[in-house]
């Protein structure tokens, strides 16, 4: 999901620095599903997203005056909203050390006939289940890009653990796939 582009966004936005709360409140309307498809990613449930939600659009409205008309405005509102999921992880780190054992996962392909019959929702909802440093890395790595270099940079931590925490997270998502698998393969689960 992207924002889409335009002259009168454009003015909006110029409406917004000058404290136009009509056009503060159209802005909002139009960053809000974006913003909260970005901040569902790092969290494990809605409450939390909606949480990184505000905080995040808190700070798009409190540095709009630093946007540049030059710039993607969907692209500075993602980055400011990745930062925000960024900070309110290292914020509740302490309570979130918990650890997975998946050393037990069979590392083997997934069906591609589940993935397939999985809609965005439900993959949103297995990296959600996810312990929030690995949900942190693997979607840091795996939809924003970000190298394992710039991960460690971000989160404090090591290339080491980076890599770690993703392949621990594909492990357990691996294990997610699996399961949904075995599930359909059973009498009465059978999708054929």
């Amino acid at each position: 999901m992207n924002l889409p582009e335009s002259k009168e966004l454009q003015g909006v936005i110029k409406q917004c620095i000058k404290g136009d709360k009509k056009a503060q409140h159209e802005l909002f309307k139009y960053c809000y599903s974006f913003a909260l498809s970005i901040s569902s990613r790092y969290c494990s449930d809605s409450e939390e997203a909606k949480e990184v939600l505000s905080d995040g659009l808190l700070k798009v409205f409190s540095h709009l005056h630093r946007y540049s008309p030059d710039l993607s405005f969907g692209g500075w509102v993602r980055r400011i909203m990745v930062n925000t999921a960024i900070d309110h992880y290292r914020k509740n780190k302490r309570y979130h050390e918990s650890q997975l054992d998946v050393s037990h996962v069979k590392d083997i392909a997934a069906n591609e006939e589940t993935i397939s019959m999985l809609q965005s929702e439900d993959i949103l909802k297995l990296v959600q289940k996810l312990p929030p440093a690995y949900r942190m890395v693997f979607t840091l790595f795996a939809v924003e890009e970000y190298t394992h270099k710039e991960i460690a940079e971000k989160l404090g931590i090591t290339e080491g653990t980076s890599k770690s925490n993703l392949s621990k997270a594909r492990l357990k998502l691996q294990k997610d796939l699996n399961s949904i698998t075995d599930s359909l393969d059973k009498p009465y689960g059978k999708h054929r």
